[in-house]
């Protein structure tokens, strides 16, 4: 904890000594009053040093300080964060793009109101205007890899081969997803996320939700996980999709086409 400095008494008593009998009615006005009390205090020659406060200040002090910054001070936040396979960052809800070579790698960001900053081992690597509407990637096209090849090891194809290996809904509900992004890499956590919730599943149940959610307009993890979770493929055809849309945790096939 920091030691609580206390007013000079000498300037203090110096101060208030001159304004005692003076009224003020701004704070602007007794400001003004201070600031001519305090050139005339500095000024003053100390009896014991033979100088002023501000000859001290002039010949001690002014050579010692360093400049000042030449922007404000603006407030940080540090995080640590790990780039996905879609060579993503997730901060605060939204998704910020680094080198595709960088994917798995753990990252430092620095977020301030406006930017946000990215390093790796203390080399900054990327930066993005922060995002707090609109579109929820902020993807720089520098980032992302020259062909598909650079990481095959993900790709639309062995998604679309994992589902088929489930069933055909599953296959379509892959499809549906990937097809929604203009770069079919920022659908990849979304199918991962599938993929992890569907092998817990038996394939005729992973195949009843994947239908109802294509029905439905549900192409996000939270979406598909409230079908799961509510049981909600479970409800028959005579139901229609109408009952479900109804849902808090689903938003509904209107909201994709936004």
């Amino acid at each position: 904890m920091s030691k609580r400095t206390e007013p000079d008494p000498f300037a203090q008593s110096y101060i208030l000594g001159r304004l005692r009998n003076q009224t003020f009615f701004s704070l602007a006005e007794a400001n003004e009053a201070i600031a001519e009390i305090m050139a005339r205090m500095n000024g003053r020659i100390m009896r014991k040093i033979g100088q002023s406060r501000l000859e001290l200040f002039e010949a001690v002090e002014r050579p010692a300080l360093a400049q000042l910054p030449a922007t404000d001070y603006e407030f940080a936040e540090w995080k640590l964060a790990r780039a996905s396979l879609d060579y993503h960052i997730e901060l605060a809800g939204f998704f910020y793009s680094v080198p595709h070579k960088l994917i798995r790698e753990q990252v430092d960001t620095r977020l301030t109101a406006r930017m946000v900053e990215i390093f790796h081992r203390g080399k900054q690597v990327a930066v993005h205007e922060r995002r707090y509407n609109g579109r929820s990637h902020g993807t720089n096209p520098d980032h992302m890899p020259s062909s598909h090849r650079s990481y095959a090891e993900w790709s639309p194809e062995r998604f679309s081969h994992w589902a088929l290996s489930i069933g055909r809904e599953t296959e379509g509900l892959i499809v549906a997803i990937l097809a929604r992004h203009r770069h079919p890499e920022h659908g990849y956590r979304t199918c991962l996320g599938v993929m992890n919730m569907f092998k817990k599943l038996e394939p005729a149940r992973a195949e009843r939700v994947a239908s109802k959610a294509v029905a439905i307009g549900a192409f996000n993890y939270k979406s598909i996980a409230s079908i799961i979770e509510h049981r909600l493929d479970a409800t028959g055809t005579d139901d229609g999709p109408e009952s479900i849309l109804t849902h808090p945790n689903l938003r509904g096939p209107q909201y994709f086409l936004q």
